[in-house]
């Protein structure tokens, strides 16, 4: 029961529910009585209060209370202020279904990828899972029974030789200019397999040109790395003007920098993240998977084998002949 005290000129009001203690001073003693059976009214019925929210809400706390711990917070807070928009945000707690959830997934396949639904599911399901094992506001996670679409085959493009020479007549040598640094970036991600914001990032305090090592602090996956240098990529470093971060432009600028003279040097679809392919594809001939995940970061190594290795059986068994 509630308990009523004098307190001052007034009145204290204290609730103690189902381990949830609540206290707060009023003028009248009818002003706490009420005020405390609205609060032991409230925890009794947490749960069915709780399952009246519409969905929305449920995006919303994530985005308020979880997103910011992460690295991708921009990613998920702008993906879940557009989904609290969709019709599924309305659906109250108590009400959602795998339907409704199916139902989202077939509208938002009619304007983008299976592979960008994909995202989106998984952050859906992220955001079920705090609410379920943490919240206590949902009994079960409805997107684990929710088909997701297929995605599409791992994009399988590499630089060709002509492509690489038209590229770098359009750079041109003068290394001050962005876009010969652009151009040298992606002989130095085709060397390294680092990614554009790790190659933007790296600066000359954290290259050891003695052991042919850099480090990075962090990465897309939130953990540090030691990359190994070729002495072509060192080469290529050496060649740089000397600016810190060691090629001067930012993850954004490379990307315009590099579009601009991918389009006149009349190369298509080659994309920067493909000089990461192509160092793999490359280093896969050299070194165990293991060690390539180690280069690589990767984490996930179905993904190493499924989207990156592309060593083919011919030069595996050309290989096992040389061992």
């Amino acid at each position: 029961m509630a308990s009523i005290t004098r307190h001052g000129k007034g009145w204290r009001a204290q609730v103690a529910r189902r381990g949830e203690r609540r206290s707060k001073v009023f003028a009248s003693k009818r002003e706490a009585q009420d005020w405390a059976a609205r609060q032991e009214h409230l925890i009794m019925n947490a749960n069915v209060i709780a399952a009246d929210q519409a969905f929305g809400k449920l995006l919303e706390r994530y985005a308020r209370e979880v997103s910011p711990t992460k690295r991708g917070e921009r990613w998920e807070v702008v993906r879940l202020k557009r989904l609290g928009r969709d019709d599924l945000a309305k659906i109250r707690l108590r009400d959602l279904t795998p339907q409704h959830i199916a139902d989202w997934r077939d509208r938002r396949l009619l304007d983008v990828a299976p592979v960008s639904v994909n995202r989106e599911l998984s952050l859906l399901s992220a955001v079920c899972e705090v609410a379920r094992r943490e919240w206590g506001l949902l009994q079960s996670n409805p997107i684990r029974d929710v088909r997701r679409p297929p995605d599409p085959q791992p994009r399988n493009r590499l630089p060709t030789d002509d492509e690489m020479k038209r590229l770098a007549f359009v750079a041109g040598p003068d290394l001050t200019r962005a876009g010969a640094r652009a151009f040298h970036a992606f002989r130095f991600g085709c060397e390294t397999a680092m990614r554009a914001g790790e190659i933007c990032g790296l600066t000359r305090e954290r290259i050891d040109f003695t052991t042919r090592v850099a480090h990075l602090p962090m990465t897309k996956n939130g953990h540090s790395r030691n990359v190994p240098l070729t002495r072509a990529a060192v080469d290529l470093l050496r060649q740089l003007p000397r600016m810190d971060p060691v090629f001067g432009m930012t993850a954004g600028r490379l990307d315009a920098n590099w579009r601009k003279l991918r389009a006149a040097a009349a190369v298509e679809d080659l994309h920067f993240h493909d000089s990461r392919a192509a160092a793999l594809t490359k280093l896969s001939r050299k070194v165990d998977v293991m060690t390539l995940a180690k280069i690589s970061g990767h984490r996930d190594l179905s993904i190493l084998l499924n989207v990156y290795y592309r060593e083919d059986a011919a030069s595996i068994a050309q290989r096992l002949d040389e061992a």
